[in-house]
């Protein structure tokens, strides 16, 4: 651990948190987390992290607090309240959050977050699971860009590609783009998948040159082998995807931009959810197609 780095506070260690704190902790940052699962914790511990038993045990002497939580409400609940991020955390410290939420969240929580001296980035992530264990993350940051700058190395352990993409919601409204396209892709994939198996193709040597054409993407890489055994461990659950659905299809219409095909596979991926699937990994979508398809769904 390098006492020249900033102390940080990591709020949220599941799927995503758990690694991204973990990687901060093996680049010589010394790491004080807080999650809802005792698990977790010791995890966290076990890779040379410190446990708190709360929010305010792990804020109160952070120079840097990550939070990385699944929607707004739980944004809101770690930072607002006496026993929250704002209340507990030393004026000028540096709030980043890496959560996927609306927008306008993020704008208020600056604006709140100013008011007690404390600087905010949002700054979420895409990348899924294997994005953040091998710290090849996309990380689209809003806020000042002397903030940015702040936080910069940090968030280059992180990610490959970290971009400030304006002020503050401006991150979140790029990572709403972002699920949008990927939502479309996968569905795109899943249709693919089902064409091919149909036709009597061999799926896996499909998959192999569509990639290496112009049909190719990060999607297709990502989650081929998803496609092909039927995986849908959760890397990114539908249950999540859902939720950015909601968020880049209230912000379009907000904005007045048409997203046909958007709309579209916002309903695909609510549907597949309210069959029980939102626990599922998205690739999941997969799993609709078949349904629709008249194939044999493995449960």
């Amino acid at each position: 651990m390098s006492t020249n780095l900033p102390k940080v506070a990591w709020i949220g260690l599941g799927i995503m948190g758990s690694p991204m704190a973990e990687n901060l902790i093996r680049a010589g940052y010394r790491v004080t987390g807080y999650t809802l699962e005792a698990e977790k914790l010791e995890r966290l511990a076990a890779h040379g992290g410190t446990a708190a038993s709360s929010i305010a045990e792990a804020v109160r002497d952070a120079d840097v607090i990550v939070t990385m939580v699944p929607a707004s409400p739980q944004v809101e609940a770690v930072a607002y309240g006496p026993d929250g991020v704002l209340e507990n955390a030393r004026p000028g410290a540096l709030l980043i959050d890496t959560s996927s939420i609306t927008p306008q969240t993020s704008i208020d929580l600056a604006k709140a977050a100013a008011a007690k001296g404390i600087r905010v980035l949002d700054a979420p992530v895409s990348g899924g699971e294997a994005g953040a264990i091998e710290a090849v993350l996309s990380i689209m940051v809003g806020g000042e860009q002397a903030d940015f700058d702040a936080a910069r190395p940090l968030l280059d352990v992180l990610g490959r590609t970290v971009v400030r993409c304006g002020p503050h919601g401006s991150g979140q409204t790029v990572k709403a783009a972002n699920q949008l396209i990927v939502a479309v892709n996968i569905q795109a994939c899943a249709e693919a998948v089902v064409f091919l198996e149909k036709s009597g193709v061999d799926l896996a040597a499909a998959l192999e040159v569509l990639n290496g054409g112009l049909a190719g993407s990060t999607v297709l890489t990502r989650k081929k082998d998803n496609f092909l055994h039927r995986a849908f461990a959760p890397g990114f659950r539908i249950d999540l995807h859902h939720k950015d659905m909601g968020i880049v299809t209230d912000a379009a219409r907000s904005v007045g931009a048409a997203l046909p095909v958007g709309a579209v596979v916002a309903d695909l991926v609510a549907s597949l959810r309210a069959q029980g699937d939102g626990g599922l990994d998205h690739s999941a979508l997969l799993r609709g197609v078949e349904r629709l398809s008249g194939l044999p769904v493995k449960d």
